[in-house]
């Protein structure tokens, strides 16, 4: 990744060194919104979601912490003598980790990720980043692929948004657009800006519960336990079929 599309690594730094940071999505409709600001990807353990903290009971064994942003989940499970692995896209976000003091960092892809990088017991997608699978057949390619770089017994732990959760008619009339292209209806095409930075455009897919369980179907994984939020988030604990 190029420094100019490193948006959401500019954003990070920018709060970690106090400056004024902001998250700014674009989605391929023109919809444009303001996301949850950059303290949630610093926030200390006290002040996560419930369901996220619940989730924590669910990591065994070595970890690799998918999209780890400013590595809260990865500093937090380091803390309580785990080994891991924190990978991102963003090279600034890695330096913002290394600079908190993540020990184990990588700047890596979703796609690039395979058993050079190691074993595994748990795979973390805190933040929604079930949606970096991006479409149904990365996901269950990918899928298929983390189930050979992992332990017997190992599990996900993947946050996703219910997109079916609205009654904004700017979003459902964006689930006709996506049907109307063979897409599922939380496929997202979006990018993300944070003052003159800008990432190319990527997909993003937010899941219903039923659609993640569909995706799962025949790479080896199946959904042992839902946590449940206030909110349309949800965290699925998945284990080995």
């Amino acid at each position: 990744m190029e420094n100019s599309q490193d948006a959401v690594g500019h954003e990070l730094w920018d709060y970690l060194k106090g400056e004024d940071a902001s998250e700014i999505v674009e989605r391929d409709d023109g919809y444009f919104y303001v996301a949850t600001g950059p303290e949630h990807y610093f926030a200390d353990f006290e002040n996560w979601d419930l369901h996220e903290r619940k989730a924590m009971r669910y990591v065994k064994g070595r970890v690799l912490d998918i999209g780890c942003a400013a590595g809260r989940v990865s500093l937090y499970l380091q803390k309580k003598g785990f080994d891991g692995l924190a990978v991102d896209i963003s090279p600034l976000a890695i330096k913002v980790c290394n600079e908190r003091g993540v020990r184990n960092t990588k700047v890596a892809s979703i796609t690039q990720l395979s058993s050079k990088f190691g074993r595994f017991d748990t795979l973390i997608f805190f933040c929604n980043n079930f949606g970096l699978f991006g479409n149904p057949d990365r996901a269950k390619r990918l899928l298929r692929r983390f189930h050979g770089m992992t332990g017997e017994n190992a599990r996900i732990i993947a946050e996703s948004v219910d997109p079916y959760k609205t009654t904004d008619p700017v979003h459902l009339e964006y689930h006709r657009f996506n049907l109307n292209r063979s897409r599922l209806p939380g496929q997202l095409r979006i990018r993300v800006r944070h003052k003159k930075y800008v990432t190319p455009w990527f997909d993003y897919l937010l899941v219903s519960k039923r659609e993640m369980r569909s995706l799962l179907r025949n790479t080896g994984w199946r959904i042992e336990r839902i946590l449940d939020s206030k909110r349309a988030v949800y965290i699925a604990i998945i284990c080995k079929a």
